[in-house]
């Protein structure tokens, strides 16, 4: 077993990752992840979301937590121990502890087997129930925890179900482990928008009255806001804001950060977008340095010092941080 550390379940500390692309002859180096850090508290659980839009290094973090990828820096402490400096047993018992739930609800299963046996699986890959009948009783336990009758789930197929109740299956196997955290990968945006509140409304309730931790992977800021205690905001493998749910959504600091909210729809048909943005060219990035700020070229409050300095990522009072020298 892990030893438990005092303070924080788990600690993203400096992570970095960077792919070798191209060809034979004119490799290099792409950096997906880029000096992330963070914490999740031992002291309650929370919802912490990793919101970006494609390529901001979201999901290859969440892989680089789930141990399906090795950093080229940095370290994923759990419960004080680096996984990558973990024995076997150690690092079993974290990947029990550690669940994921991914964005597919379909792709996840084998269409010529019955659903049973994605239940089936963890149970007796981790030894938490005995064959028979106490497995049997946890698989029903758990799909009632979700909100699932097991006489109408057990023994179909994937394609004779619904996808929220594919999906649901999903956060049933997960819970299956008694995990302390839960890896949800864009879990409802492959579902129709009656069947995302459901799930939404199932993580906070396992949260709430189970005591799981969730990080929350999306490019929905809206349906973060909804579920989420803390928000970290990436951009090309970089936090540019990291604070409370309320705060990143109403008061953001970052002028991406401020793009992505202005764009979120308010859900009333007397509102109307009365202003037109209007971005910088980007006839510059041939300025730009290893050093520059990554968003300069798209940022409608660019300075000459944003291209000789990167801004670092600072508290600016709260617990609330930003990477902006609008901010410092």
């Amino acid at each position: 077993m892990i030893t438990l550390s005092s303070g924080h379940l788990l600690e993203v500390n400096h992570l970095t990752k960077t792919f070798t692309v191209g060809g034979l002859f004119r490799k290099r180096g792409l950096i997906a992840v880029d000096d992330v850090s963070f914490r999740i508290s031992t002291e309650r659980p929370v919802i912490f979301t990793l919101a970006g839009e494609s390529g901001s290094g979201k999901t290859t973090t969440a892989r680089l937590i789930l141990g399906f990828l090795e950093p080229t820096s940095g370290e994923i402490m759990y419960r004080g121990k680096n996984i990558w400096a973990m024995s076997k047993e150690e690092f079993k018992s974290y990947r029990k502890e550690v669940q994921a739930i991914f964005q597919d609800p379909y792709g996840v299963f084998n269409p010529l087997l019955k659903v049973d046996g994605v239940l089936k699986t963890p149970i007796k890959k981790f030894k938490v129930a005995n064959p028979g009948k106490e497995a049997n009783d946890l698989i029903s336990q758990s799909l009632e925890v979700v909100g699932l009758k097991p006489e109408e789930v057990l023994g179909k197929y994937p394609h004779q179900l619904s996808g929220g109740e594919r999906q649901r299956i999903m956060v049933a196997r997960a819970f299956l482990l008694r995990p302390k955290i839960i890896i949800a990968d864009e879990p409802v945006s492959m579902l129709d928008a009656s069947l995302r509140a459901g799930v939404l409304k199932l993580m906070l309730s396992l949260k709430e009255n189970l005591g799981i931790s969730f990080i929350y992977i999306t490019h929905d800021l809206s349906t973060a806001h909804y579920i989420s205690d803390k928000i970290i905001i990436m951009y090309l493998g970089s936090i540019v804001e990291m604070g409370s749910a309320d705060r990143i959504v109403k008061e953001p600091l970052h002028p991406y950060v401020q793009l992505l909210t202005g764009s979120i729809p308010i859900p009333d048909p007397k509102y109307r977008w009365k202003e037109r943005l209007e971005l910088p060219k980007t006839e510059l990035s041939t300025q730009l340095k290893s050093e520059s700020c990554k968003f300069y070229d798209r940022c409608p409050e660019r300075m000459d010092k944003c291209i000789k300095e990167r801004p670092r990522l600072v508290d600016v009072g709260g617990d609330y941080w930003v990477a902006c020298h609008l901010h410092r």
